[in-house]
C-alpha cells in the first residue's frame, strides 16, 4: 500500500473523548476517510461491510478486546496484510508480546499527540510494507 491520505482508516476504542481525539489528529494530519468504533464486536462488523487500508485499535475494551479483534482480523484474507496499530495505556513487554503475536503491526502507548500519531502511522505503514 503506498501512503497517501485517502487511506481508510477504521479506529477502535471504547472512549468517546479518545475516539475524537483520535480523530480530530486524523483530520489535523489531513486524513478523511476515518470511521469508528467502540469495541471489537463493532469493529469486526463493520470490517466486513467496509475494506479499510489501516486499523488503529485499543486493547482494553468491553464485548472484545483489541488482542481478539487483531486474531479475528488476522484470519480473514482480505486484513492479513493490513497494518494495524495498537494505541493503548498497555506498555508491558507481555502485552505487547500477546500483541505481536495476535499480528499487530506496531504499538503507541496512550498519551499521544498529533505529530507522535503521524509519525507513528508513517512508521507502521512502512513496516507493513517490508
Amino acid at each position: 500500500m503506498d501512503f497517501n491520505r485517502n487511506i481508510r482508516i477504521l479506529f477502535v476504542d471504547d472512549s468517546s473523548t479518545i475516539r475524537e481525539m483520535v480523530e480530530s489528529s486524523l483530520l489535523e494530519i489531513g486524513y478523511m476517510n476515518i470511521q469508528s468504533a467502540e469495541d471489537g464486536v463493532e469493529a469486526l462488523a463493520l470490517s466486513a461491510e467496509e475494506e479499510y487500508d489501516f486499523i488503529i485499535t485499543d486493547i482494553n475494551m468491553p464485548n472484545m478486546d483489541g488482542i481478539e479483534l487483531i486474531q479475528k482480523l488476522r484470519d480473514k484474507l482480505d486484513y492479513i496484510d493490513v497494518p494495524i496499530m495498537v494505541l493503548t495505556t498497555e506498555w508491558s513487554a507481555e502485552m505487547k508480546k500477546q500483541g505481536r503475536e495476535a499480528g499487530a503491526t506496531s504499538w503507541i502507548v496512550k498519551p499521544f499527540d498529533t505529530e507522535l500519531l503521524h509519525n507513528a502511522i508513517l512508521e507502521t505503514i512502512k513496516k507493513a510494507q517490508e
